[in-house]
């Protein structure tokens, strides 16, 4: 019997989320205006759910401390208070960040935070460094081609950067903190750094390490021309306020495959959801 599953708010990432998740469940939804599932006819409105759901999804961010769901495909309103009735006694609860907080909400059900999954990391990557590339298409007045570009760290999204600037031959140095590090952007093709040694002879930076590394004696040293474009979650690598008061360019780009490949994000946390469910059982 094929089970019944409640994507309860969230972003353009959600719909298309709920589109893969539908090639496995019966979806049903909420927290969205109709329209935006005017043209998904294997997801329904949770009117139409008959039972409880078996498993809910909520949006990449938690509740807010009212318990009021992210919701800004909706004209209305949606509160944790609203879903849980709607939940079998032993419903699983897929939310994207912060499973404690989202858990003393549903005290009752199991909460399982996708955003931490390894596999969603490593499908972010690409379209994450992918809508890093197009900020710099974007912003720079030149080329990549040739473009001195620096990368911190040589992480998932620091090694799909690599990759995809190689492609534009970029001249690419990634700023590393050990011999692992080396040994790897040897490997890819690429120079190195010790991170403690960066110098400012780069026209591009890609910041992915959330340690603060670039105060203002740091950022300094590069050209006013720079663009950093910092893509690590908090506490983040670039002191934003050294930026500015010494006038160098940071572009803040969190959350880049929501905004610039919510198909291919969306579809992601489907299969991860999906692939968590079946490993399960």
């Amino acid at each position: 019997m094929t089970k019944n599953l409640l994507i309860a708010g969230g972003d353009l990432r959600q719909i298309y989320c709920a589109q893969r998740l539908s090639e496995n469940f019966n979806v049903f939804y909420t927290g969205f205006d109709e329209k935006y599932f005017g043209d998904i006819s294997t997801v329904l409105p949770v009117s139409k759910m008959r039972g409880k759901a078996d498993y809910a999804v909520l949006p990449i961010l938690p509740p807010d401390e009212s318990e009021e769901i992210s919701t800004p495909m909706f004209s209305g309103t949606v509160n944790t208070r609203d879903i849980a009735p709607l939940l079998s006694d032993n419903a699983i609860i897929f939310t994207g960040m912060d499973s404690g907080k989202v858990s003393g909400f549903f005290p009752s059900h199991e909460v399982i935070a996708y955003m931490e999954s390894e596999e969603l990391a490593l499908r972010n990557a690409i379209p994450t460094a992918e809508g890093a590339i197009m900020i710099a298409l974007e912003k720079l007045p030149v080329t990549l081609n040739g473009l001195s570009v620096l990368i911190v760290g040589l992480g998932r999204i620091g090694t799909a950067l690599a990759h995809i600037l190689k492609g534009f031959g970029a001249d690419i140095t990634a700023a590393v903190r050990n011999g692992r590090g080396a040994a790897k952007a040897e490997m890819l093709g690429i120079k190195s750094v010790c991170t403690k040694d960066i110098k400012g002879e780069y026209s591009l930076v890609y910041n992915t390490v959330p340690t603060p590394i670039f105060n203002e004696e740091i950022l300094a040293k590069f050209p006013e021309d720079t663009l950093f474009v910092e893509l690590a979650s908090r506490p983040f690598g670039i002191d934003m306020e050294s930026a500015e008061k010494i006038g160098r360019q940071v572009i803040m780009a969190s959350g880049l495959p929501g905004k610039t490949a919510p198909v291919t994000a969306g579809r992601a946390v489907g299969e991860v959801i999906v692939r968590t469910i079946d490993e399960r059982g």
